[in-house]
Formats: C-alpha cells, sequence, structure tokens
C-alpha cells in the first residue's frame, strides 16, 4: 500500500479507508447507542454552539426541517433538549440542551476519549506527534 499512497488519490483512498474505520470504532465505544448519530450530533451541536432555533439547527447539521423536527421531539421526549420561546419572534421556538442532555454528551465523550487514549498510548512519541500534526490538517480539511 506505500507506493500506492504516493499519488493523491491512492492517499484519498488510504485516508478515507482509515478515517471510516477509525469513526466506526469510535461510534462503536458510544455510551448510549439507543440514540441515533444525528440525535447525538444534534446534541453536540447545541453543546458547542447553545440554543438554536430548530431551522438553524437543521441546516447546521445539513438535513431536512422535518428530520431535524422529529430527531427534536425524540430528544425532548426523552428530557435531553427543551424548546423555549424565542425572545423577539413569537412563531420561533429556541431549542436547547437539558442538564441530562448535557451529562450524557460528556459521559459519551469521556467514553470515546477514554477508549482513544488507551489506543494513543499504544504508540510511540513520534507516532503521537505525527497524529497531533495530521489532526490539525484533517480538521482544516473538514472544514474546506
Amino acid at each position: 500500500m506505500p507506493q500506492q499512497n504516493s499519488t493523491i488519490p491512492g492517499l484519498a483512498v488510504a485516508l478515507r479507508i482509515s478515517v471510516m474505520r477509525l469513526a466506526r470504532r469510535l461510534r462503536a465505544q458510544r455510551s448510549d447507542t439507543s440514540l441515533s448519530l444525528t440525535q447525538l450530533a444534534a446534541l453536540a451541536a447545541l453543546d458547542r454552539r447553545g440554543q438554536m432555533t430548530p431551522t438553524e439547527l437543521a441546516q447546521h447539521e445539513k438535513v431536512q426541517p422535518p428530520s431535524m423536527t422529529r430527531v427534536i421531539a425524540a430528544l425532548e421526549e426523552r428530557g435531553l433538549v427543551r424548546r423555549t420561546p424565542h425572545p423577539t419572534d413569537r412563531r420561533q421556538q429556541l431549542v436547547e440542551l437539558t442538564t441530562d442532555g448535557r451529562r450524557l454528551l460528556a459521559a459519551d465523550r469521556r467514553r470515546r476519549e477514554a477508549w482513544l487514549s488507551l489506543r494513543l498510548r499504544e504508540l510511540t512519541p513520534q507516532e503521537r506527534e505525527t497524529l497531533r500534526q495530521a489532526s490539525l490538517i484533517l480538521d482544516r480539511l473538514s472544514q474546506s
């Protein structure tokens, strides 16, 4: 495979496969598998960005508003988010995390980060430094 990685298309294949495998392994470490990935992503977005309207949340997560409405309803039913009136537009509502939502998200992150920390300890200091640098580049790629 090293030969194949020397070209841009070969690197694209190798990187796609590696990132997908790692993402799959991290998903397997989820603390609450009853939540869909879309529900978990919505909770994470609310945690990072604060309260949002359902439309803003749908746009942020790149899903259709009716789909996000169903996601919010399921999360609200479980007590993980709540809707509050918009302060300036009575036609709108804001969605925000509840304390239970924050706790669930924190537990999920702790579990995944603990698993990944164990795997990182298996690497050499040089390999960890390479990944540190690669994480910056991967973040840049994900934003473009």
